[in-house]
C-alpha cells in the first residue's frame, strides 16, 4: 500500500508541474518564454514535491526520502511518456527524443528528488525529550 501512495504522490507532482507549464504558457508572453517557464517551474516543483511528500508521510510510512523522491520522479516521467509527449509535445511538433533530451526535464526530476530527500531529512529529526 505504501508504494501506491508514493505513486499517487508522484501523480500529484506531475499534475502540478503540467498545470504550471500550461498556465504559464497561457499567461506569459515574453521572449525566451520557455526559459522563464522552466525557471519558475523549477522553483515551484520544490513546493509540489514537499506537498507530495507530506501527503505520503501522513500515514507515518518509514520509506526514506530519497526512495520516495525517486519513485515520485519515475512516476512523473512515466506519465510524461504516456500522456505529455503524445498529447502535448507531438502535436506541437516535438518528439520523444526532443522531450527526453531536454536538460530541463532532468533538472526538474533531480530537484524533485532532492527536495523530497532534504524535506524528509529535516522533518525526520528526533526532538530531544
Amino acid at each position: 500500500m505504501k508504494y501506491i501512495r508514493a505513486i499517487f504522490s508522484g501523480i500529484l507532482v506531475w499534475i502540478g508541474v503540467s498545470a504550471s507549464f500550461y498556465l504559464l504558457e497561457q499567461i506569459l508572453f515574453v521572449k525566451d518564454a520557455f526559459f522563464w517557464h522552466s525557471f519558475m517551474v523549477t522553483i515551484w516543483i520544490v513546493f509540489f514535491a514537499i506537498g507530495g511528500a507530506a501527503f505520503y508521510y501522513m500515514k507515518n510510512y518509514k520509506m526514506s526520502g530519497l526512495q520516495l523522491g525517486i519513485i515520485m520522479s519515475i512516476t512523473a516521467l512515466f506519465l510524461d511518456v504516456i500522456i505529455t509527449v503524445p498529447f502535448v509535445e507531438i502535436p506541437n511538433g516535438g518528439s520523444y527524443a526532443s522531450f527526453f533530451s531536454s536538460p530541463v526535464l532532468w533538472i526538474l526530476a533531480f530537484v524533485n528528488t532532492v527536495s523530497v530527500f532534504l524535506w524528509r531529512k529535516q522533518n525526520n529529526k528526533k526532538t530531544p525529550v
